[in-house]
């Protein structure tokens, strides 16, 4: 029996969504006896306060109920290690919706192609409208300012369809 993902996937936003949860993202790991299924969750009314957001408790109960699912309607055969957790502090920015939500953060990102001859930024997400996000780069460590060269100190509008990879930058 192959793994259905779509499957998969709609099964843990049907378990997330009975707890008031989010799923952010399904990875499949691995293969033959060292497959690995991870979940992260998050709680929508967390808002942009990402230490608001999912406890160890709601992983538990989500790993407990996902996992009796999966393994009564056999969607993942063979064995494999199911782990469920938060995104964290440095968590991914994947959706319109996660830049729309983060607008004040620091992020750190990576554009598939150069804008203004760089591809590596960091800074604080001003806005995101358009399909396009502002990024002041005059808040970025002094490590990354130097990589950043000219570009330092400005803001920049970055095209969502040029993202390739972000993160939050966590500050304390």
């Amino acid at each position: 029996m192959a793994l259905d993902v779509d499957r998969v996937r709609a099964i843990a936003d049907r378990v997330a969504a009975s707890s008031g949860l989010e799923v952010l993202d399904v990875e499949f790991l691995g293969g033959g006896k060292a497959r690995m299924l991870r979940v992260f969750l998050d709680r929508p009314a967390a808002g942009n306060d990402p230490l608001a957001g999912v406890t160890h408790e709601d992983c538990a109960n989500f790993s407990r109920e996902f996992g009796t699912i999966l393994d009564v309607e056999d969607v993942m055969p063979g064995s494999y290690t199911l782990e469920v957790s938060s995104p964290g502090l440095d968590r991914k920015l994947v959706k319109p919706a996660d830049f729309a939500r983060f607008v004040g953060s620091r992020v750190k990102l990576m554009t598939r192609e150069p804008v203004d001859n760089n591809r590596h930024f960091e800074g604080r997400l001003e806005s995101f409208q358009n399909g396009c996000l502002m990024l002041d780069l005059s808040v970025a460590s002094h490590k990354s300012r130097k990589k950043m060269g000219d570009a330092a100190g400005t803001k920049i509008e970055i095209a969502f369809a040029n993202v390739e990879k972000a993160n939050l930058v966590p500050e304390f």
